[in-house]
């Protein structure tokens, strides 16, 4: 579709004669309703809505059964008042025989009453199959208690209960608040005391705001040892800490072997060496033999090389 077509097809397509001040919108110019083909018969009052069934119906016309959420393209016209609230009436037909069925809102009772077309299927249920608990019917309750003699009876003793016992719970309050509040100077310096001891502390901390640069729109609260807890959690990444890290990790490669671990159990540490090849002794299979002047001397050549090589690999990453 071409770019006017789909201007068109969207109703954005401005003639050349349209002119604003004039026509003021493209729906006079068009001399249509901003609700189209919906708003055909408004001069009538009627409006065309999508209307959900609100319940189960049985369709007067073939008998089929319309189900609740089925959409309708309905009427929708005022057909009277409930006091101040409209009663509003849906039109519509049944898509199985062509029916017309009207469907209108109840005002006084909460619900939608089908007045043609079709008859509300009756469904019941029972508070065990909705899962609920069953509540008795209060209106009922209140007039069989009216009614009944006893009840009153009844009723009037537990009234007085409940009026003793809001009587001394009355006296309680007022002897409490009369001990309370004899002593005014008391109360007056005590509360002096609380809210100079609550500036103090505001003193203390617009001190430390200012002290650490911040604007006067940023207050700060009283400190608590969870806000201290989670501070001391917080790790802070800096130039400060890589290095820090970097000398350990440094530190800790310069202190261990250039070998592996698992390759160097069995290996003895070149000094220890050196030792035995001094006394002529060295170790082949864990046994401890003479050693001749030309294996002392390969021996201690040995030594000199692996010292030389330990050297050039820890100056490598230095």
């Amino acid at each position: 579709m071409s770019s006017l077509a789909a201007a068109r097809a969207d109703n954005f397509y401005y003639a050349p004669d349209f002119n604003p001040d004039v026509h003021k919108s493209l729906n006079k110019y068009n001399g249509q309703h901003p609700l189209r083909e919906r708003a055909k018969k408004l001069d009538q009052g009627i409006l065309v809505i999508r209307f959900e069934m609100p319940f189960n119906v049985w369709c007067n016309g073939c008998g089929h059964l319309i189900g609740k959420g089925v959409r309708f393209n309905a009427e929708k016209k005022a057909v009277g008042a409930y006091y101040s609230t409209k009663i509003w009436s849906f039109s519509m037909t049944a898509p199985c025989c062509q029916e017309h069925i009207e469907v209108q809102t109840d005002p006084k009772n909460h619900e939608y009453i089908v007045v043609a077309g079709a008859r509300r299927k009756a469904e019941s249920y029972t508070a065990a199959d909705a899962g609920t608990m069953e509540l008795p019917d209060t209106e009922e309750t209140a007039v069989q208690a009216k009614n009944d003699p006893f009840a009153r009876l009844e009723k009037g003793v537990e009234d007085k209960q409940r009026g003793r016992e809001g009587a001394e719970r009355i006296a309680e309050l007022r002897e409490d608040s009369a001990a309370k509040y004899m002593d005014d100077y008391t109360m007056n310096k005590a509360l002096r005391r609380q809210l100079r001891s609550a500036r103090k502390a505001e003193k203390g901390r617009d001190a430390l705001r200012e002290q650490l640069g911040l604007p006067e729109a940023v207050k700060l609260l009283p400190e608590s040892d969870r806000d201290a807890q989670e501070a001391a959690m917080v790790a802070f990444g800096g130039s400060s800490g890589y290095a820090n890290n970097r000398k350990h990790d440094r530190r800790a490669i310069k202190t261990q072997s250039i070998f592996h671990p698992g390759a160097t159990k069995h290996i003895m540490p070149s000094q220890q060496q050196a030792n035995l090849a001094e006394k002529g002794l060295g170790v082949r299979g864990g046994v401890r033999k003479k050693l001749s002047v030309l294996d002392r001397a390969a021996l201690l050549q040995k030594r000199k090389r692996m010292d030389a090589g330990l050297q050039l690999a820890l100056s490598g990453r230095t």
